[in-house]
């Protein structure tokens, strides 16, 4: 995982260039938390950084590639804000104080491939968060209609790629025209709300998009927010 990023984040930006809606729902957050913010999976900062100017506060980032973590210090510098960007992995990492709000916007949960590896992210933010901190995270809802219409099909947008699709091992790949497959796993809504319950988490709300909205069967993003 952390080598195929580390070999593209020079042009994540242009990558993730459109992806703005949730930027606004985890400020949100960022601003009613009373205590440490920490982003899992940060790359490049295109969350961190809004949060840190909207909050006036610190963020801690953690992420696996030292390629993205390169590419969030320079733009952290170029917009004047501060962000402690540690490489760490989402399952093993540990805060120095319980953080108020912890969060992995992108759907970066996906990248972590089994119900193992989930669990011990889960249970590693449990242990992280402040009594009554919250935990929030947003991943596709898949669809096997939209899967289908996709697969195997090459774009030129953002950056020339092509997308495949296997059911069986519920995971979609993305390979670029110049060489190096991402790889997410998908998950149901089920596995996540399960995954907070062996965590010793509590739910507090699950949308169909960053507005809010109620999910539904057209619904293609989950939208979690849970609670120590």
């Amino acid at each position: 995982m952390a080598s195929w990023y580390d070999a593209w984040a020079d042009r994540y930006g242009v990558w993730t260039s459109g992806a703005t809606e949730d930027i606004p729902f985890y400020v949100g957050l960022a601003r009613d938390a009373d205590g440490p913010l920490v982003e899992l999976a940060v790359g490049t900062g295109r969350v961190a950084i809004p949060v840190a100017q909207a909050t006036g506060r610190r963020v801690i980032g953690i992420d696996s590639s030292p390629g993205m973590l390169a590419e969030a210090r320079m733009r952290a510098a170029e917009e004047g804000v501060e962000l402690d960007l540690r490489e760490g992995d989402m399952r093993e990492f540990e805060l120095e104080e319980p953080a108020a709000l912890i969060y992995c916007p992108g759907r970066s949960l996906l990248h972590l491939p089994t119900w193992a590896d989930r669990r011990r992210c889960f249970e590693r933010v449990a242990a992280s968060l402040r009594p009554n901190g919250r935990f929030a995270w947003n991943a596709f809802a898949f669809d096997h209609r939209v899967a289908s219409a996709f697969d195997g099909q090459h774009v030129d947008t953002p950056l020339p790629h092509t997308s495949y699709v296997s059911i069986g091992e519920n995971r979609v790949d993305v390979t670029l025209d110049e060489g190096g497959t991402g790889s997410l796993w998908w998950a149901t809504k089920n596995e996540w709300l399960g995954l907070l319950d062996v965590a010793g988490l509590r739910l507090e709300a699950l949308y169909g998009g960053f507005a809010g909205e109620p999910l539904d069967d057209d619904s293609g993003e989950y939208v979690f927010v849970a609670r120590r």
